[in-house]
């Protein structure tokens, strides 16, 4: 059994419920090399809080978190760094031992609802799985607790619709079905990943005031996976920006906004679509120039130095570190000052 458990911080403070610290993930290519899909990404998020992890596609975002739960696809492999969940290092954990977090201690709702859900089973047996996985209750119960579930999430006469199947209700309700099974255990930690990717506006309006309000309501921590960076200014109290498998920044949702320390977060704002009156329509989008690296062949210096307006020679050298720029923000740029 693994026995890596920290359980105080130095300085006294309690940990974080969560503390991914220089977390690489290497995936091996079509030509026989390796992708950096994770390299050296550190954050953390206390119990209770809300935490945005916002970048492009392909930043790393949704493979941190098949790393978290030990559910990295093929020969996708945890090559450095640790994963503490309530001080006990889900990296160095057991198969066994990683099943019986998943469900009780760490919810995930993924992102298509239609491929996390089986089309031959009945909602209400696979809304109580985890429950037979992690509860003593019987039978009856579990579909008790199941019923209990569906009208959490607001699907309509739970108690007939129970015992339907999944091709029987819309987008909108299988995503809630989603939630309903990623809760059903009451866990500590939610990792939401693009929970509203594939609905219309409308239905993803309601499903981002459903997490809320079950967050409030259980006392979860969230970590929301996003690339909309406007999803995230209403629902989260911190911002972790990724690219290229790190994180390059990391701030509270409100500093972020007032003035970004990093040239990669600054691009992301200035690509965002206006929607107040004043300024809806009168700006040009600015999106970000040029595109990702390539992970399987990273530079020796800053990732983001390519597209960069900011780039000097020392950025084309040395890969600048993830350090405090303030009491409560990190930044990893040699130029964050100066923004």
């Amino acid at each position: 059994m693994n026995t890596s458990r920290e359980t105080s911080s130095g300085s006294g403070k309690p940990l974080p419920l969560l503390a991914v610290r220089d977390l690489v993930v290497r995936l091996p290519d079509s030509s026989g090399g390796t992708v950096s899909a994770v390299n050296g990404l550190t954050f953390a998020i206390s119990r209770g809080e809300s935490l945005a992890i916002v970048g492009e596609s392909g930043s790393g975002k949704s493979m941190t978190a098949l790393a978290i739960l030990g559910l990295l696809p093929g020969r996708g492999r945890i090559t450095g760094g640790r994963v503490l969940f309530e001080g006990r290092d889900l990296a160095a954990s057991s198969a066994a031992e990683l099943r019986a977090v998943r469900g009780r201690g760490i919810g995930m709702v993924f992102q298509d609802p239609t491929t996390s859900l089986n089309p031959v089973l009945t909602i209400g047996l696979q809304l109580t799985e985890g429950l037979r996985q992690h509860t003593p209750l019987d039978a009856g119960a579990r579909r008790a607790r199941a019923i209990e579930l569906l009208g959490l999430v607001g699907i309509p006469d739970p108690e007939i619709r129970v015992d339907d199947y999944p091709h029987e209700f819309s987008g909108g309700q299988r995503q809630r079905i989603v939630i309903a099974m990623a809760i059903a255990c009451e866990p500590l930690l939610l990792i939401a990943d693009e929970p509203t990717t594939s609905l219309d506006v409308t239905i993803q309006a309601q499903i981002v005031e459903l997490l809320k309000g079950l967050q409030k309501k259980l006392g979860m921590a969230i970590i929301w996976i996003t690339h909309d960076l406007a999803l995230v200014t209403e629902i989260v109290d911190r911002v972790a920006v990724m690219y290229a498998g790190s994180v390059v920044e990391e701030a509270s949702v409100r500093d972020l906004f007032r003035g970004a320390r990093h040239p990669y977060t600054l691009g992301l704002i200035r690509a965002m679509p206006r929607t107040d009156a004043r300024h809806s329509g009168s700006q040009p989008l600015l999106p970000v120039p040029g595109a990702p690296p390539d992970l399987s062949a990273l530079p020796v210096g800053c990732a983001f130095a390519p597209r960069c307006a900011f780039v000097i020679e020392r950025c084309l050298q040395s890969k600048p570190p993830l350090t405090y720029v303030d009491l409560d923000r990190t930044s990893a740029c040699f130029r964050s000052e100066e923004l």
